[in-house]
């Protein structure tokens, strides 16, 4: 569940942003562009929460 649910912020998100983007700099908006973003971050985001460590660090004094 937590797959789609980070898939589906994601893909409002960068969608979002693309919209805000593209219609400040004045080009069209892309579904497709925005789409294939979504998934990069999406892919990213596992990545980095993959490489993250789960456990405390201990305090060596």
């Amino acid at each position: 569940m937590r797959y789609f649910w980070t898939f589906f912020w994601a893909f409002l998100l960068v969608h979002m942003l693309t919209y805000v983007t593209s219609s400040m700099v004045g080009s069209a908006y892309d579904f497709m562009t925005a789409t294939i973003l979504s998934v990069v971050v999406t892919i990213l985001i596992f990545a980095i929460a993959a490489l993250i460590p789960n456990e405390p660090v201990n305090d060596q004094h």
